[in-house]
């Protein structure tokens, strides 16, 4: 399935090591924001943004792909049931200018949303995925380890987030949902290399991209 998402729904401070190193409280329940389908690119686009901007961080998450629709469900095993194939997406955050929002109380959305903000790997078939209390993945930047992903340390499990989510918004067939960002979170620079890999049942899933120069 390669339909373009008409959303792409993302989950904040998902993990509490992230959410202390950037200094923010554990939500009790979870924080959703948007990114636009004209946010979505492909690894082999690269990263880019407009240095005036200021900072731009890697955020290495867990995405989903919605393969049929969901509403107001709230069981949680039928809400894990929309979900049709995992991959890693980067959630690329301008946190210089995320802050300056954040102080003026104002939404997110011009650090998080710009275009090329969702970089997204090739979708992995759920046989790959035996427990979704138990999905391990790692990014590398220039082949230092910055980012480990262990789904059994989500604040809010991955089905009860979709039953909370399909409350909020209709997931539909080939909607986008990421997951959230474990700690690590660093600055990227011109020319940096970055390498996700997926632990799946069979065999390691292994995607590159770059910022460009």
């Amino acid at each position: 399935m390669s339909l373009r998402p008409s959303k792409i729904v993302c989950v904040g401070r998902s993990y509490a090591d992230h959410a202390k190193e950037l200094g923010n409280a554990l939500p009790d329940r979870p924080v959703l924001f948007l990114k636009p389908p004209s946010s979505l690119i492909s690894l082999q686009h690269g990263i880019s943004w407009n240095p005036a901007w200021g900072n731009c961080h890697h955020e290495c998450e867990l995405t989903l792909r919605i393969d049929r629709t969901l509403s107001v469900e709230t069981d949680p095993v039928k809400a894990l049931a929309a979900v049709g194939a995992v991959t890693l997406g980067l959630d690329l955050t301008l946190r210089d200018l995320q802050d300056d929002l954040k102080k003026q109380g104002q939404p997110w959305e011009r650090a998080k949303a710009f275009d090329g903000a969702c970089v997204l790997a090739d979708w992995v078939d759920l046989s790959e995925v035996s427990n979704w209390k138990d999905i391990h993945y790692t990014l590398h930047v220039n082949d230092e380890l910055r980012q480990t992903g262990d789904s059994a340390l989500l604040i809010f499990d991955i089905a009860t987030l979709l039953a909370d989510i399909s409350q909020v918004f209709t997931l539909e067939p080939g909607d986008v949902v990421m997951t959230g960002s474990p700690a690590g979170v660093a600055a990227l620079y011109a020319g940096d290399q970055l390498t996700m890999t997926l632990h799946g049942q069979s065999q390691d899933f292994v995607w590159n991209t770059f910022v460009q120069q």
